[in-house]
């Protein structure tokens, strides 16, 4: 019976103590109760939120994840992006043709898809034709000429084709040549492999003459390829594909006869420098969003240099109203939310980011997100939370400064990022070779983007 007692008082006491601590809503830590923050809550939901278009963004360097896309999305509208590429002699210098009698097997392009977020889209119902052009113009000065992702490139002759269903994840099996020995089987990346004119490698390689001597003259000489999908020959919802152009390839198999003696033999021509084009023709209820300048029932964020968000805080100056604005605010927590429904078949952003302009409108870490500033908590936010549907971010730091006038609103937005983690660093860069999207709730929704403070008011 004493035991029975001491059981039923522990209990209480256990209870007493639980009912005590509370969890603070948002980024989802514990709250330890020797740091808890103790204050006045207030919830703000005045924000301005409304869908911009991308900057524009020069193309040059993303080579390791390029695209091809044609995506008919229900909700967005379509999407078509390519890319232009430079072809390199074998070895990436001078080349000296084999002596004898060539005769081509077979030249292939190996585009082999990123280890990550390598599709996004329709793989199962969709089938995809991809062409190879030769380009009509020179992009060999893109050393001194800045392209841009909506640039269009102009092509020349078709040179290389393929249908095929997208499949990201499955390794293939091909022949390779060993000198010396029978051919054998080897297990290769996920990868597409296009098939090219053994005309164009003959007239453009073996045939080329004194443009072999360097691979500056080469390049200007074959101009480049554009890489791009047939849309016409394309069905179902497609999709967005990425390749990693840094080891994407043209094979050519082929063989030398010389004084009777064949010699079997393959080369490999890299591809590199990697120019991204991109268009989207948006739906007309994305175009309506874009029209808004009071805020939008819905909210549209798209990578591939597509939309974002563009916030502006009308209520800043009276969120203190309650304390004679007399206070210190403790933690100030953005909370948005995925509109229900919209997240199915095609997933949100894994992660979004936050920024603002600064006077000369380049982007600029908020005070939450920099190293630099001692009021940085090291958990700023953008990760989706697929439970609740919601993306935080932890805004008290910058909140502050506004309320005090310290700093002035030039822009503030939240827009799609790499979803791949980076460590500690908070990526505000617009976003190129990523596909994700994400429709949030806008103004006339209960779940509309809102601004949950909590502050402390100073006594006089």
């Amino acid at each position: 019976m004493k035991f029975y007692k001491l059981g039923l008082l522990t209990l209480l006491i256990s209870l007493f103590i639980l009912s005590s601590c509370k969890r603070q809503e948002g980024i989802g830590l514990d709250v330890d109760p020797a740091t808890q923050i103790n204050g006045t809550l207030v919830v703000d939901t005045s924000l301005v939120a409304t869908t911009v278009a991308e900057d524009s963004i020069p193309t040059l360097g993303y080579s390791s994840r390029v695209p091809l896309s044609y995506f008919k999305d229900p909700d967005f509208g379509v999407t078509h992006a390519g890319f232009a590429t430079l072809l390199s002699l074998p070895g990436g210098g001078a080349y000296t043709v084999p002596t004898g009698t060539i005769t081509i097997d077979s030249a292939v392009l190996s585009l082999p898809y990123t280890p990550t977020y390598a599709f996004y889209g329709d793989s199962l119902l969709s089938t995809f034709k991809v062409n190879v052009y030769q380009l009509a113009k020179n992009i060999q000065s893109s050393v001194t000429k800045t392209y841009y992702t909506n640039d269009v490139f102009a092509t020349g002759d078709l040179i290389g084709t393929k249908t095929f269903k997208s499949r990201s994840h499955d390794t293939l099996r091909v022949y390779t040549i060993v000198k010396g020995k029978p051919d054998t089987i080897v297990k290769v990346v996920p990868q597409v492999r296009i098939p090219i004119s053994k005309d164009f490698i003959t007239n453009n390689l073996f045939e080329a003459g004194s443009v072999l001597s360097s691979n500056n003259a080469y390049q200007n000489y074959i101009k480049g390829l554009y890489i791009k999908l047939d849309e016409a020959q394309t069905t179902g919802v497609g999709g967005n594909m990425f390749f990693n152009a840094d080891s994407a390839k043209v094979l050519v198999y082929y063989r030398a006869t010389s004084n009777g003696t064949v010699d079997t033999t393959m080369l490999s021509m890299p591809l590199t420098n990697g120019l991204i084009s991109i268009q989207h023709d948006y739906s007309d209820k994305v175009k309506a969003a874009m029209n808004q300048t009071n805020g939008s029932n819905l909210l549209y964020m798209q990578g591939m240099a597509g939309l974002r968000t563009k916030l502006s805080f009308p209520n800043v100056k009276n969120i203190l109203a309650a304390a004679g604005n007399n206070a210190i605010i403790n933690r100030a927590e953005l909370v948005m939310k995925v509109s229900p429904g919209t997240g199915i078949p095609f997933a949100p952003n894994p992660r979004l980011t936050m920024y603002r302009y600064d006077l000369a409108r380049q982007r600029v870490l908020l005070q939450d997100a920099s190293g630099g500033d001692p009021r940085a908590s090291g958990i700023f936010g953008g990760n989706y939370d697929a439970t609740t549907g919601e993306y935080h971010f932890i805004v008290t730091a910058f909140l502050q400064d506004l309320v005090n006038g310290k700093t002035i609103d030039y822009g503030t937005f939240i827009a799609p990022v790499s979803p791949v983690a980076s460590g500690t660093t908070v990526n505000i860069g617009p976003v190129v070779n990523y596909a994700e999207r994400s429709i949030l709730t806008g103004k006339n929704s209960p779940d509309r983007i809102r601004l949950k403070v909590i502050y402390t008011k100073i006594n006089q």
